[in-house]
């Protein structure tokens, strides 16, 4: 994670790179134009030459002007004042973030007289310096030739001009921060290093320390509950499943209802014995992306000590093809008893997540339960890598998520659900089982949330969350590189601090 300091004036002696901004048509803050003056115009004339006008979200790079110790200047434009808001120093962070990691152990970034914006300038340092933070992260852990030149520098960020106000914020956001990181690193893992055992050896490490507490199920105890829809998809490897559970409660009451967050934890899905094409299996790391953003989320809400109770659980399985495999047409029972037909070995999230649905309810008793899950290549069909789909039995519940996801630009979109016995859920009607795992062709990612929906207690505000296309991303963003976006950590720490806070 990237150190924050603060300082109240612009070291003239450091070396660091600095960071200046600019208003629409070229207008210097008063950090940047003391800069500009110690360099005899050298920044003005810099800025003419490339038709640099201070436009939001573009930066300029230029040499340092002499005489001023920096070792470059990144001129960042904000736009009209008035509408600079906390989006757009958090993106200015990343983009500037993604320049300088190779070449910079330090930046500075000067606030000195920026006024008159959307935010307190305050809100505005805290932000950026969270941009930073998110677009720095790397995962270099295989990488044992990379030259110097490729290697991760950026370490130290000064915010210059701050206001006082600012620390508790950019200490907050780094909490936040440190969640997602930790997302974006289970998920980037390889399948033989991150799988059952080994995901909850290291999120026990990472959660424990921060207060949470945690409760593991091996697959004697699952079998023991008559998890069989999830036990029948880890039968075919030699990696035994688990379900993970943490609960961080900072309510100071024993007694508090949890808002509870379920993740899908394929830690690598073959698709079994319907086996999918060899092209892109590596990919499937990923499938256990709802899991890894459900740690996320527990590590960012216990860093930041939020006043609320909140009970995260994986389910975690490998979905291998061996002799003991599950095989299309098998059919399993569920911890709630109801029974299902596998059609498709390859439909297993739903299998795992069931059975996590039923013991997450009959053990926390939830009013509002959210799960995250990879389920369905239909919905990047559908939303393409832009959006989450999200299916909710209701229409509150969905109002506060997809404002939470504006919010941070965890962008999400949603998508229709029938009611229980409704024209969708009958698709997943079976003749010799209470249900089928697998719907026809068309509306994939909907008969797989009635298959869901199904299992969720009357009573209970519910939402499915398909983040398939947003967790894994094939090009770079403002707040990330491509591969693991960690998406849905900052969505749930917005919903849970806006809504379920007290």
């Amino acid at each position: 994670m990237t150190s924050v300091t603060f300082a109240a004036s612009r070291d003239e002696k450091s070396a660091a790179a600095l960071v200046l901004f600019v208003g629409e048509g070229g207008q210097f803050t008063a950090g940047a134009e003391a800069v500009d003056k110690a360099g005899g115009g050298q920044l003005g004339r810099a800025m003419k030459a490339a038709n640099f006008t201070g436009k939001k979200g573009k930066v300029l790079e230029v040499l340092a002007p002499a005489g001023v110790s920096a070792s470059r200047v990144l001129l960042a434009g904000i736009g009209e004042g008035a509408k600079a808001d906390a989006r757009t120093f958090e993106d200015l962070g990343g983009e500037i973030a993604a320049k300088v990691q190779t070449t910079d152990a330090e930046l500075a970034a000067d606030f000195t007289g920026i006024a008159d914006l959307a935010v307190g300038t305050d809100v505005a340092a805290a932000h950026f310096a969270h941009g930073v933070d998110l677009r720095n992260w790397r995962f270099d852990t295989y990488r044992t030739k990379l030259k110097d030149e490729q290697k991760g520098k950026l370490a130290k960020l000064t915010l210059i001009g701050a206001a006082a106000s600012a620390k508790p914020l950019a200490e907050r956001l780094a909490a936040v921060a440190a969640g997602v990181a930790f997302a974006k690193e289970l998920i980037t893992e390889p399948g033989n290093i991150i799988y059952p055992e080994s995901f909850v050896a290291r999120v026990k490490a990472k959660v424990e320390p921060l207060g949470v507490k945690v409760t593991v199920l091996d697959e004697k105890e699952l079998a023991k509950l008559g998890a069989g829809s999830m036990l029948g998809v880890a039968q075919g490897s030699v990696r035994p499943a688990r379900l993970l559970a943490m609960d961080w409660n900072g309510t100071g009451d024993e007694k508090a209802v949890p808002v509870a967050l379920v993740g899908k934890g394929v830690t690598f899905d073959t698709g079994g014995i319907s086996l999918k094409p060899g092209a892109g299996m590596e990919d499937m790391k990923w499938d256990m992306g709802g899991a890894g953003a459900v740690a996320g989320m527990m590590v960012a809400l216990a860093g930041r000590k939020a006043k609320a109770r909140v009970v995260g659980v994986c389910g975690l399985v490998e979905n291998m093809p061996d002799g003991n495999a599950q095989r299309p047409g098998d059919i399993v029972t569920s911890m709630s008893g109801q029974t299902v037909e596998v059609l498709n070995t390859d439909a297993e999230g739903r299998l795992v997540l069931n059975d996590c649905f039923t013991w997450t309810q009959r053990q926390y008793k939830p009013k509002v339960m959210l799960d995250f899950a990879t389920l369905t290549g239909a919905i990047i069909i559908s939303l393409a890598h832009h959006y989450a789909g999200v299916f909710s039995n209701s229409d509150a519940l969905w109002g506060k998520i997809e404002s939470s996801g504006k919010a941070v630009n965890d962008l999400v979109w949603r998508q229709p659900l029938s009611e229980k016995g409704g024209h969708y859920d009958q698709l997943i009607d079976s003749p010799v089982a209470d249900m089928k795992n697998l719907g026809p062709r068309e509306g994939g990612s909907i008969t797989a949330a009635q298959f869901l929906q199904r299992f969720v207690d009357d009573g209970v505000e519910w939402a499915h969350v398909d983040i398939a296309g947003a967790v894994w991303r094939p090009k770079a963003g403002a707040l990330h590189d491509k591969g693991a976006t960690g998406f849905g950590v900052r969505l749930v720490d917005k919903l849970i601090s806006d809504h379920f806070e007290g």
